[in-house]
């Protein structure tokens, strides 16, 4: 994994030492409205990043990509991540403070990120999950040039109810 550049962003490939700073990011409760929950302590979020480290599954079959956002002020607004699996396939996901909402720096840092994946790691289908409420979300990937997966897409990836799976096919330029 390598640093990436984003405009007035940077992603930096996600470790142990950044569970400080992204615990506050985390802790912020308007981002779980839709998905999730915060992290039960700061002791298990430095486990959970550490793990992450390993930057592969248990089995070895699954690539784990984690950066945290910086901007320019070196605060920590968010994270990407990826999860690559075999034929080209990368589950992608994301976390922005609420703080930055509506700056279209979730855009920059996960358009950074799937460049960082198409060329870098043979990624050419991209999906994310979401609960269907996530407005905000959805709007996002749709200016990424994501759409919504066809209904046996979506009982292929086991989408619980209330939930969409938004797919992208992406083109090495």
């Amino acid at each position: 994994m390598r640093v990436i550049e984003a405009g007035s962003l940077t992603l930096e490939p996600q470790i142990a030492a950044h569970a400080d700073g992204m615990f506050v990011v985390l802790s912020d409760p308007a981002i779980y409205e839709y998905e999730n929950e915060p992290p039960p302590s700061l002791e298990w979020l430095r486990a959970r990043f550490a793990k992450l480290e390993t930057r592969r599954s248990a089995d070895g079959h699954e690539q784990w990509l984690n950066w945290v956002i910086r901007v320019p002020t070196s605060e920590l607004i968010g994270y990407v991540q990826a999860t690559v699996r075999g034929e080209g396939r990368a589950a992608i996901a994301y976390v922005l403070s609420s703080a930055y909402w509506g700056r279209n720096l979730g855009r920059q840092a996960v358009e950074a990120m799937i460049c960082e994946l198409v060329e870098h790691y043979e990624v050419r289908s991209l999906y994310a999950v979401l609960k269907r409420e996530n407005l905000r979300s959805m709007r996002l990937l749709e200016r990424l040039g994501f759409s919504v997966a066809a209904p046996e897409q979506q009982l292929t990836h086991q989408v619980e109810p209330g939930e969409v799976l938004m797919r992208r096919e992406s083109q090495k330029t």
